[in-house]
């Protein structure tokens, strides 16, 4: 099954195997827009803008093959605890972040960290898959004095001990610290392609689109580069309807005969 994108002048056609959902969850101004802005264009705003959800569409051309990543940056105030749920059950790898000089918002995390366990096991059960749950734990505003901080990294590093599929890092998105490395370490727990992150590809812009068509390769003054990323400018969230329909297809596959039921999201 292909995902068919349009991106300016050219269609791309991507696997449905090499789509994934990437969510970013965490309570109110600790740096969540932050880290995804860093992630795709590199940069950091200083003004402060709440997010109610936005929505981000990342598609690569890795050594010929197209990959396409989503991007989930939810709200801190999550007023709609359905909608949470359901950003949970489809997502593929998870960015938890607090503020190390928040202590609250460590707490949090801890609770997402069990939400999403409990979520994504009861998804496991009905669909008997044997998958991994990539997830990173991200302390932000490490450039803040130490005399600030209220989460030890000892404390931190026991959220993440004894699962290898699970990560701690402190990082600074206004300084750019560690952030590259995050998502690299994210990436390969989740076997995805290292080249996704952020420093280990070419970053193009929509008009050079057709550098992702199939036809004989147009970005050949490049040299030596091998894997490119570009941001769709026009991507929209798929509907809370799809969603669902994607969630009920992984509990009623075709072909396996159990009951019809599905995790609640209410």
């Amino acid at each position: 099954m292909m995902k068919t994108l349009s991106s300016g002048n050219c269609t791309l056609s991507v696997p449905a195997k090499n789509s994934y959902r990437m969510v970013v969850l965490g309570a109110s101004r600790v740096g969540k827009s932050s880290i995804v802005s860093r992630f795709l264009n590199g940069r950091f705003e200083d003004q402060y803008t709440p997010t109610i959800e936005d929505f981000h569409r990342k598609v690569y051309n890795i050594r010929g093959d197209m990959y396409q990543l989503d991007i989930l940056d939810t709200s801190g105030n999550h007023p709609f605890p359905a909608m949470r749920r359901l950003s949970i059950l489809t997502g593929d790898v998870f960015i938890l972040v607090f503020s190390l000089d928040n202590r609250e918002s460590f707490d949090e995390v801890k609770r997402l960290q069990k939400q999403i366990l409990e979520v994504k096991s009861c998804l496991k059960n009905k669909t008997k898959e044997a998958a991994d749950l990539p997830m990173v734990i991200c302390g932000n505003k490490n450039d803040h004095s130490e005399l600030c901080r209220q989460v030890t990294t000892t404390e931190a590093e026991l959220l993440v001990s004894g699962d290898e599929n699970c990560a701690y890092f402190e990082v600074s998105a206004k300084k750019n610290t560690n952030v590259d490395e995050m998502f690299y370490v994210l990436f390969s727990m989740a076997k995805l392609p290292h080249e996704m992150s952020p420093a280990l590809h070419r970053k193009i812009s929509v008009q050079y689109g057709d550098a992702f068509h199939p036809r004989p390769f147009c970005m050949r003054r490049v040299k030596d580069m091998d894997a490119y990323g570009m941001v769709s400018p026009f991507a929209r969230r798929p509907s809370v309807n799809s969603d669902l329909k994607y969630i009920k297809a992984k509990v009623l596959r075709e072909g396996q005969a159990r009951e019809r039921d599905k995790c609640a999201i209410q």
